[in-house]
């Protein structure tokens, strides 16, 4: 067994630890729409469920050397968002969205994806995803490393969910196989839905 302290190494090897072991990591694809109206698209994969009752997600952009990211800036501003799930489908025009552009720039117009109105919200949503969450900001919560801000934790009620018919079933539940989510890896690798198998839960 190998012993690291985290201050003893680089910022980037303690990410490839982090990013390396703790997988794997669902794809949040993120709109949000800026003062000028511009509709902006990112995927995040430190993304996860926060409570049920109300439903809540969070998101943890990461800054880039200090500079608060498009999307953190724009659910701050008008405190509304979509998250959308990565799948195996949509997920080459998602990353096409990762390439770095002005402010003003929209990425949905780079991957050529389909804006929809959401319902209760402002902020559109796109077509090519199974399953897309309109949500309201609860919280962000800026987090501070040495005096300076490293990234922004938002936490979002989701208000309205929009499901593929090819996915939800008579049951409430989602069919995970037709959804076909994928998941990030380390580096450029990806994952998807393997073998399954059931454990119950001791009562």
């Amino acid at each position: 067994m190998i012993s690291i302290n985290p201050n003893a190494i680089t910022e980037h090897e303690v990410s490839k630890i982090l990013k390396g072991s703790i997988i794997p990591r669902p794809i949040a694809f993120v709109t949000t729409i800026s003062d000028e109206k511009i509709v902006n698209g990112a995927p995040f994969s430190y993304f996860n469920i926060v409570c049920a009752h109300p439903p809540m997600i969070s998101l943890a952009i990461q800054r880039e050397n200090g500079n608060i990211k498009d999307t953190a800036r724009n659910i701050k501003s008008n405190e509304e968002f979509v998250v959308h799930i990565v799948d195996r489908d949509n997920v080459e025009k998602v990353n096409e969205t990762a390439a770095r552009l002005p402010y003003n720039k929209s990425e949905l117009e780079l991957a050529k994806m389909t804006q929809l109105p959401s319902k209760l919200i402002s902020v559109p949503g796109i077509k090519e995803a199974k399953v897309r969450m309109e949500c309201k900001l609860v919280k962000a919560i800026p987090l501070e490393s040495e005096g300076r801000v490293i990234s922004d934790l938002v936490i979002g009620e989701v208000v309205q969910f929009h499901l593929s018919d090819e996915i939800y079933e008579e049951n409430g539940r989602i069919n995970v196989e037709r959804l076909n989510p994928v998941s990030r890896l380390a580096g450029a690798e990806y994952a998807e839905i393997g073998g399954l198998f059931s454990i119950k839960r001791p009562d």
